[in-house]
């Protein structure tokens, strides 16, 4: 005990020591021989540890979302549509592109808010490309979860439940849709549903909105209609969180090929 506390040096020894990245430093001595390291290599190194373990926190958690869900759903067909294999020809189209460019750019910030936001138009014009062009790069350069499902089958989905032949729950079909970072959710209002229906794709939805998770709306009706299925309350929090309506309102793309 005394030979320990012959060793402890109070107050600690100084001397100045040279770190090879950042230079000068004062370096203390509380015990025997023993010198303190770079104070900034010592916080840079805790912050990368905890941004790695942040890392591995949201790897781990995908992978346990993508065994539920097998993949983002997006359709083989559309696995290819890329923001930069988009044809941006028209002032309009310039503009929709620089939307999802930005959009997916400034994913962090979009997730900070739960900003969404509703692609209405003319079939074949480009909304299904870019929503999941978006989908695509958030998931590559941001980590981000995404799910891509049409209206009727996330209604189909929680309906599907009430069979009772075990399988998922009713709730875990809903969390299943809310857990995503993003959601993609096409075909809005392409067949009215009942008062029922719209209440269970609204608690999808409210759920998304209280965790601020960012929903695309994708819709070849009138913003008119699209409003009328969604309802007020949902239309409410798109407004809230900055959400916007993009216009595609210019001919089909496969309507030009095919002729």
């Amino acid at each position: 005990m005394d030979l320990l506390a012959s060793r402890i040096h109070r107050p600690p020894l100084t001397r100045e020591s040279t770190c090879s990245t950042h230079g000068l430093y004062l370096a203390r001595c509380h015990l025997g021989d023993i010198w303190t390291k770079c104070n900034l290599c010592a916080e840079e190194a805790k912050v990368k540890e905890e941004a790695q373990a942040q890392d591995e926190q949201k790897r781990r958690a995908r992978e346990e979302w993508e065994k539920r869900l097998g993949t983002s759903a997006i359709p083989e067909r559309f696995q290819g549509c890329r923001l930069r294999t988009y044809i941006a020809e028209t002032p309009e189209q310039q503009a929709a592109l620089r939307f999802a460019k930005d959009y997916a750019d400034s994913f962090a910030s979009v997730q900070r808010k739960g900003r969404g936001a509703i692609f209405v138009g003319n079939v074949g014009t480009g909304k299904t490309h870019l929503a999941i062009g978006i989908g695509l790069q958030v998931m590559h350069t941001h980590g981000a979860s995404v799910l891509f499902t049409t209206v009727a089958r996330a209604v189909r989905r929680i309906k599907d439940t009430w069979a009772k032949r075990g399988g998922e729950t009713e709730g875990e079909a809903i969390a299943s849709m809310v857990f995503p970072d993003l959601l993609i959710l096409d075909e809005v209002g392409v067949q009215f549903g009942s008062d029922f229906e719209k209440n269970l794709l609204f608690d999808v939805l409210n759920e998304r909105y209280e965790k601020r998770k960012p929903t695309l709306f994708l819709s070849n009706l009138p913003i008119g209609d699209v409003a009328a299925f969604l309802g007020e309350r949902v239309m409410d929090r798109l407004r809230e969180d900055g959400g916007d309506v993009l216009p595609f309102q210019w001919d089909s793309y496969r309507g030009r090929a095919a002729a």
